[in-house]
């Protein structure tokens, strides 16, 4: 069988922005407002033109769609994708006029940050707007550097995936870690500090080699990091990193990172499945991130974030077993689930 592809429509919403006093040049895409407000990080890369960020911009907010309602918040899904300007540019400036763009929007868009933009990006953002997050935390309240609660979301997953698959936890579970930013550094600390041994690739040999002494890891190189011996394969880089070749050289039988979409095309779900390597769909595993920067800009506490990041592992758990239970690919199943949340039915229920 080959894995369905998602039933949503493009975004309701393209805007483009372009302030080239500022440096400004982007857009932000609204995908789905069905359960509320769009929310998404704000991207700042090196695109080669226009369209490149276009199409980058809708695949992100897209995701921020299902991420959102899989992670049962008020949100809907929305990205903001900037060009990074060539040579020295005036950052505070870029990140005002951006945050001039948020506020015309009137609410319909919610930022924060994302790859490439930080806390004091997100800080001059909110200058403009006051639809941002991701902003400096004030005390017992939600905020700040969300990566913490994305790489515990993704710890969370990645116990149950590899409960589900090996019936064990993850003490003497060797993981393969693509990618330790900000991100998969701290999903690195965390396994091992429950006993996981570890194999660390990145673009930047700086990064491993700290993180090889802090935690003990292997380093390897890009190129060869699906292949290693593990039992759980982390992408936690860019998109697209499970090709047909990169499922064909696995020796993992769990695939559970943070990256976005990491399927490079919907057939990848189904040679997985053949493969009987268990899935843990990006979007549900990842979703720290965006449930601190939901609660920040709803005023809850910290302890809220934990609550529903902690929730991140009974739900893979319960989505991998309807998964093997109905003989689907857990992408398709994890769509399903989003697309019903997403119903205005079911929200207004």
């Amino acid at each position: 069988m080959v894995a369905q592809t998602r039933r949503m429509m493009p975004p309701i919403e393209y805007v483009r922005l372009s302030d080239e006093a500022a440096g400004l040049d982007g857009i932000i895409a609204i995908h789905s407002t069905a359960r509320g407000p769009a929310a998404g990080g704000c991207r700042l890369w090196t695109y080669n033109d226009p369209e490149a960020a276009m199409r980058d911009a809708f695949r992100l907010a897209e995701g921020m769609s299902y991420k959102n309602a899989m992670a049962h918040l008020p949100l809907g899904g929305g990205k903001a994708v900037l060009r990074r300007p060539a040579g020295d540019f005036d950052r505070r400036a870029l990140f005002e006029a951006f945050g001039e763009a948020v506020e015309k929007l009137d609410g319909r868009y919610v930022t924060a940050e994302d790859v490439g933009t930080g806390v004091a990006d997100m800080e001059c953002v909110a200058r403009h707007t006051r639809h941002v997050a991701g902003r400096t935390a004030l005390p017992g309240l939600a905020g700040g550097d969300p990566s913490p609660w994305t790489a515990l979301g993704v710890f969370e997953a990645m116990k149950a995936a590899v409960e589900f698959r090996y019936g064990s936890g993850l003490a003497g579970v060797t993981v393969a870690i693509s990618g330790v930013g900000n991100v998969g550094a701290g999903l690195a600390r965390l396994l091992h500090g429950a006993g996981a041994k570890l194999v660390v690739a990145d673009i930047d040999p700086l990064r491993c080699a700290r993180l090889a002494e802090e935690t003990g890891a292997r380093i390897m190189g890009i190129a060869g990091i699906a292949a290693v011996e593990a039992e759980v394969f982390a992408p936690c880089a860019l998109g697209g990193a499970l090709d047909d070749a990169t499922v064909e050289a696995l020796h993992a039988k769990v695939v559970c990172g943070a990256a976005n979409n990491q399927l490079a095309a919907p057939h990848v779900a189904d040679l997985l499945m053949e493969r009987g390597i268990a899935y843990a769909p990006d979007y549900v595993a990842n979703a720290g991130g965006i449930i601190n920067v939901a609660a920040e800009y709803l005023g809850e506490s910290e302890s809220e974030v934990r609550g529903r990041v902690m929730a991140i592992g009974p739900r893979m758990r319960e989505l991998l077993d309807t998964a093997a239970s109905d003989g689907l690919p857990p992408p398709v199943v994890a769509d399903r689930m989003a697309e019903e949340l997403m119903r205005p039915e079911t929200v207004a229920a």
